[in-house]
């Protein structure tokens, strides 16, 4: 049994039987009296777990008050590969944010990050040394509309912005009711319903240009439709899904692409020579035509046959460049 998972059963042990002796738990844990003490120090001093030793009973006990500073929860016995790139990436993403709205919350919830990563048999400064997560292609929005677009969400007013739309290389005002913020690929969205569309849209933060919190109160949206309208279909784009798209991806690629989610409602099937057949719904194909290009000669769309013909034509475009080399 190591540290961690004596720090989770000692816990555990007082909070169920109320009243614990120090010969109890040695019994229990299979530890030496010195091991013992030095972990009650441990929980005591570093945890601020509220373990006290009542005389009267003869055992340990939790008290009802909290610790200076409240305590820490263990996150468990131990921390999985997906636990600990989770805690990671939101140790990450949290002291990559701007000091704003959310800092009294987020430095927190950092100190309580670095407590249960640092709470196994390795420091937190060692496992930020030996594991490394590598973003690619993030977008950081200037932090100034993150924060108004964030105040105008949490404090449910409409945000009148100022908005540059990169598809069409197009510039508007929007007057708008937030209902979320997305982060997807390294960049932050905002879910809102456009009053001048009617309806709702994904607006990129970073795309943002002015941005004003209304003295109105927003719209609201239920979560169901949010989710039928903007997380139905394949990607970032909005909109209900209009067709299935069909992949077949080489047995090489298919190594790879096998253990990957595309969508959530996807289908798939392994072909006799070892070929892996996708299908999922997709409403607007920009954003599927730059994953299926990335693939290059591993993949054929199968179907539907206009997103065949959108394939051809991009391949058949960046072949004439290089012909002419």
């Amino acid at each position: 049994m190591n540290q961690t998972e004596r720090f989770f059963r000692i816990e555990q042990l007082i909070a169920a039987r109320r009243n614990v002796t120090f010969q109890a738990l040695m019994d229990e844990l299979e530890v030496s009296r010195a091991t013992l003490k030095r972990d009650l120090e441990y929980l005591r001093s570093r945890m601020k777990v509220p373990i006290v030793y009542d005389r009267e009973a003869g055992g340990y006990r939790l008290d009802g008050k909290q610790g200076e500073g409240g305590r820490v929860e263990f996150p468990g016995l131990w921390f999985n590969a997906s636990e600990a790139a989770a805690l990671l990436t939101m140790q990450h993403l949290l002291t990559s944010l701007q000091p704003g709205l959310l800092a009294r919350h987020v430095e927190p919830l950092l100190e309580r990050l670095q407590s249960l990563l640092g709470s196994a048999d390795h420091s937190f400064r060692e496992i930020r040394r030996r594991v490394k997560i590598i973003h690619l292609g993030r977008r950081a929005p200037p932090p100034k509309f993150f924060e108004i677009a964030a105040g105008a969400l949490l404090n449910r007013r409409k945000l009148k912005i100022r908005y540059h739309s990169r598809s069409k290389d197009e510039t508007t005002e929007r007057e708008t009711s937030p209902q979320r913020l997305v982060c997807y690929r390294e960049s932050w969205y905002l879910d809102a319903w456009c009053h001048a569309r009617k309806g709702l849209r994904s607006f990129a933060v970073d795309g943002i240009q002015r941005a004003a919190i209304l003295d109105e109160p927003a719209k609201e949206i239920a979560d169901s439709k949010l989710d039928a309208e903007l997380a139905d279909a394949y990607g970032i784009f909005s909109g209900k899904a209009r067709t299935w798209a069909k992949l077949r991806f080489t047995p090489a690629r298919a190594r790879w692409v096998a253990s990957e989610e595309w969508h959530p409602k996807q289908r798939a099937a392994w072909e006799r020579d070892g070929s892996y057949v996708l299908e999922f719904p997709y409403a607007d194909d920009r954003e599927l035509a730059g994953d299926i290009l990335r693939h290059g000669a591993e993949v054929e769309v199968l179907a539907p046959p206009e997103l065949r013909r959108r394939i051809k034509e991009l391949l058949a475009a960046a072949a004439r460049k290089y012909a002419r080399g």
